[in-house]
């Protein structure tokens, strides 16, 4: 099957969040099937165009017509990726090469991404790669399906189109005037595209894809509701017959403590007691806590925003902290509010918390090491890796059941039998206080037990291939309408 997956990140490359993290794994899992020929197409980006390890080639180049002018437009093929997956980049100087700093925050986004989207089907076009399938995600590239609909149909008759989304918090809302002057399309598209009188291109993208998917199963389900649809319940309310979830995995290739370079001591399920003790004494030396072997370590790694849990856990911090005998470990970076309560809260409390308000991936491997709980009481969460991170190292979580925290952390009793972490559903900080405790309560009590519960935690197949291997089905089941 020629599969074209197009996206406005992806690691290595290009990464701000999970987004990047997913379109590293995912093409690479496709190219594995059998039968499959894969492609993935990103935006140029300066910080892409400076770094001199990906070598590239320009293979072509074109006009994008962008509302009442045309746009230069290349083809820039890397020419040392990995696996087999082919590299393509849009190479625009204007919207992509000389922008310095975040990939996204420009006030030009959504002409940036519309130019994007309309390139990625011009590419394609002059590759001569007609794919089966087109995947697209996130609004960056929601406006792929639109045009593929409203302008390419006789140049991809049989193509047919996913729209994943990743997070609907961001929808790619614009003025009215942005459908005449940006994408000028044919007046009959503008029903699709028009929310209460502005353009919002992320329901454009589910009216008109065959297929959207969502990036768990629990959060396909969450997004026929107001509280966690932003908005597009109703949308997708109307299009809950072509919607379905697909759990995200992990890079298990990448995230293995048995041989992962940012550890100081590696392990597996029957070396977890010894190697993960080893990594907890270096890690509480690392980061200025006392090197207590029997004191449980509350980890978390994260962007430093509200729907993260941030404010349940700022919520019963000193509680915790005076009430049990424990350390709190914090890597991230975000909301100012957020950084400075950490910083004060390690003061206030220096033999129990260590706040690192950085972004650090060898030391976030080394806290999924280290830490003996992992806290994630998101408010939301359409899937969430970072728990699968910490099961995957021997780490057992705290969640908020709900979205992907539901699908991957089943819970576990008060004894740490059946399920893989402990939950909590009410969104409030005294529910998570008591998921909180029912852990420490195992870790304090019953030593046996906990270890029992992080050795099924790493037996998980968090990998990439059953979620690829459903893509494939989806894939098909499209292709057969």
């Amino acid at each position: 099957m020629k599969i074209a997956i197009v996206a406005s990140e992806g690691a290595p490359y290009a990464k701000s969040g999970g987004l990047g993290d997913v379109m590293e794994a995912l093409p690479s899992a496709l190219s594995r099937i059998e039968g499959n020929e894969v492609v993935l197409i990103l935006p140029y980006y300066k910080k892409i165009k400076d770094c001199p390890k990906y070598q590239v080639e320009q293979v072509c180049h074109f006009d994008v017509s962008l509302g009442w002018r045309n746009a230069y437009a290349g083809v820039m093929r890397l020419l040392n990726g990995r696996d087999k997956v082919q590299v393509y980049f849009i190479d625009s100087e204007y919207y992509f090469g000389a922008r310095p700093g975040a990939i996204y925050g420009d006030i030009d986004d959504g002409e940036r991404f519309a130019f994007f989207s309309r390139a990625c089907l011009d590419a394609l076009l002059a590759l001569e790669y007609i794919p089966d399938v087109i995947q697209c995600n996130d609004w960056q590239t929601a406006l792929v399906p639109t045009y593929l609909r409203a302008v390419y149909g006789q140049q991809f008759p049989n193509t047919k189109c996913m729209y994943t989304i990743h997070n609907i918090e961001y929808q790619g809302w614009a003025n009215a005037g942005f459908f005449d002057d940006v994408l000028a399309l044919p007046w009959e598209w503008r029903g699709c595209l028009d929310m209460n009188g502005s353009v919002n291109v992320m329901k454009a993208a589910i009216e008109t894809a065959d297929l959207v998917t969502t990036v768990s199963e629990t959060y396909a389900r969450e997004l026929m509701y107001p509280y966690y649809a932003h908005g597009l319940d109703g949308v997708l309310s109307a299009a809950s017959w072509k919607l379905t979830g697909i759990t995200n995995g992990i890079d298990t290739d990448t995230f293995d403590p048995s041989r992962d370079p940012a550890l100081p001591a590696h392990y597996d399920s029957s070396t977890l007691e010894v190697g993960k003790a080893q990594c907890k004494a270096a890690l509480q030396e690392e980061v200025g806590l006392p090197v207590e072997p029997d004191v449980p370590l509350c980890v978390m790694v994260t962007r430093l925003a509200g729907h993260k849990g941030l404010d349940l856990l700022c919520y019963i911090a000193r509680r915790l902290l005076w009430e049990e005998k424990v350390q709190l470990l914090i890597l991230g970076t975000g909301e100012a509010h957020y950084e400075q309560f950490f910083k004060d809260l390690a003061r206030e409390f220096p033999e129990k918390v260590a706040a690192k308000i950085t972004f650090d991936l060898g030391l976030a491997a080394r806290i999924y090491a280290g830490g003996d709980i992992y806290l994630m009481p998101s408010k939301s969460e359409p899937c969430g890796l970072s728990q699968m991170n910490a099961m995957r190292y021997g780490t057992v979580p705290v969640v908020h059941a709900t979205g992907g925290l539901r699908d991957t952390v089943p819970p576990a009793n008060e004894r740490g039998e059946e399920g893989l972490g402990f939950t909590f559903q009410s969104y409030n900080g005294d529910d998570f206080m008591a998921a909180l405790k029912r852990a420490l309560a195992l870790y304090n009590t019953d030593r046996e037990a906990f270890r029992a519960l992080q050795r099924r935690d790493m037996s998980q197949d968090f990998s990439w291939n059953k979620p690829a291997k459903r893509y494939m089905e989806l894939f098909r089941q499209m292709l057969a309408q």
